[in-house]
């Protein structure tokens, strides 16, 4: 189906995620208004605030009463029901970060990775094997396939000083990911990279990213059992969120 075979509501939320995919309105910044949207677009104004009601409702705008709309927070927030650059995430801990690379290299997508990326067999992808330290101990293996076309200067890139996925957000926002967290018995490769006891398994992410309407990005994380663990706190729209004192420290608990 073409843009102008699209409802109308549904090509004015195409032309806000666009924009906020190209970097013309970033985190913070105001959108178009409902009258702004009609003028611009010959809408009605049901249309219009149809488009900017869904685009809250998916995460993309907030409103402000009073203010106006503006593009929601991308960043990510290791935390079980968001992405999460890992950099960011040590440097919580108030600890060190370093990484090193395995590969980084041009490849054609085949069987699962094309099938993940919704390409043909034979289309370009960069690879990237990375394995992140926290104070110098190995605690996530990424193995990641990016789109040739979406990142093009993937390979120029020194991801011992910037993190595949600090580099792929600024240059477009995630629009929309999935993963999935298994637990598994790693690979000897795995297991030596990662400096994992002989039976220790390893918590695997797969996840997939989202930008301009298709995935770009497909990756597999490998996490040692006994170094690394995903939590997260989930609380529904309109529910008042906890105090400290009223959530139970679960890292606390005895196993």
């Amino acid at each position: 189906m073409s843009a102008l075979q699209k409802p109308r509501y549904q090509q004015a939320k195409d032309l806000i995620i666009g924009r906020i995919s190209t970097g013309d309105l970033r985190p913070g910044d105001r959108v178009p208004s409902e009258n702004e949207l009609v003028e611009a677009m010959r809408v009605s104004r049901m249309t219009a605030n149809r488009a900017l009601r869904e685009l809250t409702d998916e995460g993309y705008l907030h409103r402000v009463a009073g203010s106006g709309t503006f593009v929601a927070d991308f960043r990510a927030g290791s935390h079980v029901l968001e992405v999460q650059n890992i950099a960011d995430e040590i440097a919580a801990r108030q600890h060190s970060h370093s990484a090193g690379i395995l590969r980084q290299s041009l490849q054609h997508a085949r069987g699962e990775v094309a099938k993940a990326l919704h390409v043909e067999q034979g289309t370009d992808v960069f690879h990237l094997l990375l394995v992140h330290r926290e104070n110098g101990l190995p605690i996530q293996l990424e193995d990641r396939y990016v789109l040739a076309d979406f990142a093009p200067g993937c390979l120029e890139q020194d991801f011992t000083r910037i993190t595949p996925s600090a580099y792929l957000t600024a240059i477009s926002p995630l629009q929309e990911a999935e993963q999935v967290v298994r637990a598994a018995q790693p690979n000897a490769a795995v297991r030596n990279h990662l400096k994992m006891r002989q039976d220790e398994p390893c918590l695997v992410v797969l996840r997939r990213t989202w930008s301009h309407g298709r995935p770009v990005t497909f990756a597999r994380f490998h996490h040692p059992g006994s170094r690394y663990e995903l939590t997260g706190k989930y609380t529904p729209p309109g529910t008042p969120g906890s105090t400290s004192a009223d959530v139970v420290e679960l890292e606390k608990l005895e196993q």
